[in-house]
């Protein structure tokens, strides 16, 4: 078949994006030509700030060097501009008059910087801030000139006063509104800003109309309306952009502000689409690389016949780093009438975080110094999530998410949103191409590639990735480098084949290690104990001699912890525990973090003797199921915990709550170990929001927290249920612990669970009563079927 004709008119961020993404569909469909006015290959226009600050080279910016068009067999005329479109034959014309057919034909013209009419604009020294060949001009004049002044208070125009700065000049930036960056922060954050760049030199302008750039040829001064005026030798214009239209506009072409496109990009042309800057959906035109890099996406897609929804317009966000200060915008910071604010000040950091709510729904945030939230809270809004008052004060809570870094970021999460890479992809990447730096990663993944304001967050990803505490699989969404299978089809394929072994299942799902690894062989063992309830116990004693009973230490020994329902016991227990003890001269004994008695250090060749005189002890002789796998062994995978108390409330009832749980879970296990916190009053209940599942008793009701964390970074659980039924705290959470069980991941820990699955999704399951009552006939039947085949499997001869 003939390839198609596509001519790409623009060789900047978001037409040559569109190429690549082409490129990766079908690299056999189309005949590629590029015009670029300019003399480069595709570069980062956002990094010519870091060129003027001295942070960067030219080639450093550069995204596809020449080699990359010839590589791919794309025709590309550098310094040549597209003048002239002739629908009717499909052709376009260069000003070098070269002309070239097209089948399909994408406008990618961007936008031009806005040159402000003011007598004297046109004198040598003043300059937009928009080219390579800007930056160049800009870094020759400024060795002669001391005075230099930025007409702009916006991102480009701050960015263009620190390259200045560095440069050695004394910097004015004149602002026509009353603060800095004033469409992406709000006044307080915006004066913050402002002292920070004052500390480092620039001084400001408010709030004045420029009148003329005086001098004979070159600017000398400023001139203002009022009168006064100020020495410039060298001036940047940095107020704007406009679409360029002019191409699109005098060929026929629908314009308005932007050059108007369909949900597919396509114009008013069938044959002629846009992107980019110059591109107008729905209304908007938009500047920044997300969304251009979306529009490609869906473009590509549309040229090669692949179904997609369109572009349906994106959410603005803005992360940067404005000389050395990390700062993040997204959405509406007043709110409207409806709108209410929640704020964060801690002068003494330096940091500022504000959140704007309608009703029970984030609508925009702004943050300062601290940015680790931005990608919560842009999720928050993307998805219009619902959230809870006690949840809107914990989304800024520093005590909360200090330290919120990558290492708690599920796989699907995006790091950069320019490039929408996940952090899954960028741990593949890292992992399969042994990438030690984030210059590896920007190339390798994009990452970082485009605005740079995800460039903390990559490196601490990276940090972490070759950190001791790095734990997570190799492929990204699969279970672990032994698999490209996610945990959900692994579970499936365990259904519908009716796999009923580790080894079954390895050999049926085509595992890469047909021995497994310390990730996927535990994870195989609790899906199988999942859907074959029977399963765990024969799994698990196949595994060690006792291991249904007792945990094997790293140095070979067991410890066991004798299960004391609510952490309570008596004399005769502790008595015979002491004896046996003695007898098998255990050298450890201990109390747990869940106030139960751990015995350690017993030698695998008395271990079976040991248990078997627990059982003495710990069942009564009575028990036609008397076994040593009949003992009440803690569970590992869930325990509960009533919180100490130093006041005189009773704690009776949540000892029983506690006990009680512990009966009704017996033998189950959890995807991750599971702590209950029971606080029997308010005065102790810190402890109990901390935990996966906390219950607080307070004022003669239980209040139900989920989500909590008890390492690395502590925090609070949220409000999920509060009742005063002694019978409904049980269903809500034995209901919470089944569905955690059936549609976690293996070692997920419910603070990840919740975030996944999103809070007011898992109150619509367990406030449905029927579906509450159908958890539980499962828990139970489970629950049985395991405890069962414990029994049947007796280790007593």
């Amino acid at each position: 078949m003939r390839k198609q004709k596509l001519v790409l008119v623009g060789n900047g961020m978001a037409g040559v994006r569109c190429i690549e993404e082409i490129l990766k569909h079908d690299a056999d469909a189309f005949e590629i030509t590029i015009f670029g006015s300019e003399n480069h290959g595709n570069y980062n226009r956002i990094m010519l700030s870091s060129v003027l600050q001295g942070n960067a080279e030219i080639d450093d910016i550069i995204l596809q060097q020449e080699a990359w068009y010839q590589e791919r067999g794309i025709r590309l005329f550098k310094g040549e501009t597209v003048v002239s479109i002739d629908p009717p034959s499909q052709m376009v014309r260069s000003d070098q008059g070269r002309e070239v057919s097209y089948d399909k034909l994408i406008l990618a013209t961007g936008s031009s910087p806005f040159i402000l009419p003011i007598k004297g604009v046109d004198k040598q020294g003043v300059r937009s801030f928009r080219t390579i060949e800007d930056c160049e001009r800009i870094l020759s004049e400024s060795r002669s000139c001391k005075a230099a002044a930025v007409i702009g208070g916006g991102l480009l125009g701050l960015e263009a006063a620190k390259g200045l700065l560095n440069l050695g000049l004394e910097v004015k930036v004149i602002h026509k509104a009353p603060f800095l960056m004033e469409r992406q922060l709000d006044e307080t954050a915006s004066r913050m800003l402002q002292a920070e760049l004052e500390r480092q030199g620039m001084s400001f302008i408010f709030e004045k109309d420029t009148q003329e750039f005086a001098g004979k040829d070159s600017v000398e001064r400023i001139q203002f309306s009022d009168g006064t005026e100020i020495d410039a030798e060298l001036v940047v214009m940095a107020v704007g952009v406009r679409p360029n239209v002019a191409l699109a506009r005098d060929h026929g072409i629908a314009v308005n502000r932007g050059i108007i496109v369909n949900e597919y990009m396509q114009s008013s042309d069938p044959a002629i689409y846009a992107v980019g800057e110059c591109a107008e959906s729905n209304g908007m035109v938009y500047g920044i690389v997300k969304p251009l890099y979306e529009q490609g996406k869906v473009l590509a897609k549309h040229l090669c016949g692949i179904a997609s929804d369109g572009y349906k317009g994106s959410v603005l966000s803005t992360q940067l780093k404005i000389s050395g200060v990390d700062v993040f915008s997204i959405g509406q910071l007043d709110g409207g009438e409806e709108g209410k604010a929640v704020t964060v000040f801690n002068s003494v950091d330096g940091v500022y975080k504000k959140m704007v709510f309608q009703e029970n729904k984030l609508v925009g945030a702004v943050l300062y110094g601290d940015t680790t939230e931005s990608g919560r809270l842009l999720e928050l809004i993307v998805k219009k999530k619902d959230v809870e008052d006690l949840e809107k004060g914990l989304l800024l809570s520093s005590a909360q998410h200090e330290g919120y870094t990558t290492a708690g970021l599920l796989p699907s999460d995006v790091i950069c949103n320019c490039n929408g890479v996940s952090k899954g992809t960028i741990v593949e990447a890292c992992l399969s191409n042994s990438l030690t730096t984030v210059e590896q990663i920007k190339a390798c993944t994009k990452a970082s590639g485009s605005c740079g304001g995800c460039r903390p967050l990559v490196a601490d990803l990276l940090d972490y990735v070759h950190s001791d505490e790095f734990d997570e699989p190799a492929v990204a969404g699969s279970l672990c480098s032994c698999t490209n299978l996610t945990e959900d089809e692994i579970v499936r394929q365990i259904q519908e084949d009716n796999l009923q072994s580790t080894e079954q299942a390895m050999a049926k799902l085509g595992w890469n290690n047909p021995r497994g690894c310390s990730i996927c062989v535990p994870a195989l063992r609790y899906y199988l104990g999942m859907v074959h309830p029977a399963y765990k116990a024969s799994a698990c004693k196949a595994a060690s001699t006792s291991g249904i009973n007792a945990v094997l230490q790293d140095d070979g020994t067991y410890s066991v912890v004798p299960r004391m329902y609510g952490g309570v016991t008596d004399a005769n227990q502790l008595k015979g525990i002491a004896q046996v003890i003695e007898k098998y001269n255990i050298p450890e004994v201990g109390l747990t973090s869940g106030q139960r008695i751990q015995l350690a250090g017993i030698k695998e060749g008395i271990l079976d003797e040991v248990l078997r005189d627990l059982t003495d002890i710990l069942v009564p002789a009575e028990n036609p199921k008397r076994s040593i796998s009949s003992v009440p062994w803690g569970n590992a995978s869930l325990k509960t915990f009533v919180a100490d108390q130093t006041c005189g409330c009773s704690r009776n009832e949540s000892v029983q709550l506690a006990a009680e749980l512990e009966r009704k879970t017996e033998s189950l296990n959890t995807p991750a170990s599971m702590k209950i916190g029971i606080s029997p009053c308010q005065h102790c209940d810190a402890a109990a929001t901390a935990m996966d599942i906390g219950l607080i008793h307070a004022q003669g009701r239980w209040e139900v927290y989920v989500g909590g964390r008890t390492y690395r970074n502590v925090s609070g659980g949220a409000l999920f249920y509060v009742t005063g039924s002694a019978e409904e705290i049980f269903e809500i959470t034995l209901g919470l612990i089944q569905y955690y069980r059936e549609t976690a991941n293996y070692l997920e820990p419910t603070w990840k669970w919740v975030g996944r699955l999103g809070l007011i999704h898992i109150r619509e399951i367990l406030f449905d009563q029927d579906i509450r009552m159908l958890l539980l006939k499962r828990l139970e039947s489970e629950r049985e079927q395991q405890s069962g085949a414990n029994s049947a499997e007796s280790l007593v001869q």
